[in-house]
């Protein structure tokens, strides 16, 4: 390759570099701002859509966490057992049960046949127990994301 080429082949590098350090921000960022708008919905008492929330909080950490280990855009899914694997990350056996857990979540607030049932079971218990823990994994990622 003569220098030409070489410098342009590093150029493309470098703006791959910056696009996806944009594209780690926005998901983080987003991430962010979905996690202070799942804290207000407790406050509030909206717990089904608490939870809906957080699930999103850690598909967006975890999409972050993709697109740092691979350099590039992250698989549409919302599975974050999926996304998980797909990113590297390691995690202990219980966390991964819980976010199969969390992934009902997603899919309980989205189909009306479904809707109900989880808003009946999304008391101010069961929400406050499952938002502590999803707090904790979203604090772990956050320092592989941020790694």
């Amino acid at each position: 390759m003569n220098r030409q080429g070489l410098l342009f082949v590093q150029q493309q590098s470098h703006l791959g570099r910056r696009v996806m350090q944009k594209h780690l921000k926005y998901w983080l960022d987003s991430a962010e701002h979905d996690f202070d708008v799942a804290e207000s919905l407790f406050r509030n008492g909206k717990y089904d859509w608490c939870l809906f929330l957080a699930h999103l909080v850690l598909e967006k950490i975890l999409k972050a966490c993709y697109v740092k280990r691979k350099n590039e855009f992250p698989p549409r899914t919302h599975d974050l057992v999926r996304l998980a694997d797909m990113a590297g990350v390691e995690m202990e056996e219980g966390v991964i049960e819980f976010l199969d857990l969390v992934n009902t979540f997603n899919i309980s607030t989205r189909y009306p046949d479904e809707k109900f049932r989880f808003y009946a079971l999304c008391t101010r218990e069961f929400t406050e127990e499952q938002f502590s823990r999803i707090k904790e994994v979203r604090a772990w990622l956050l320092t592989r994301a941020n790694a």
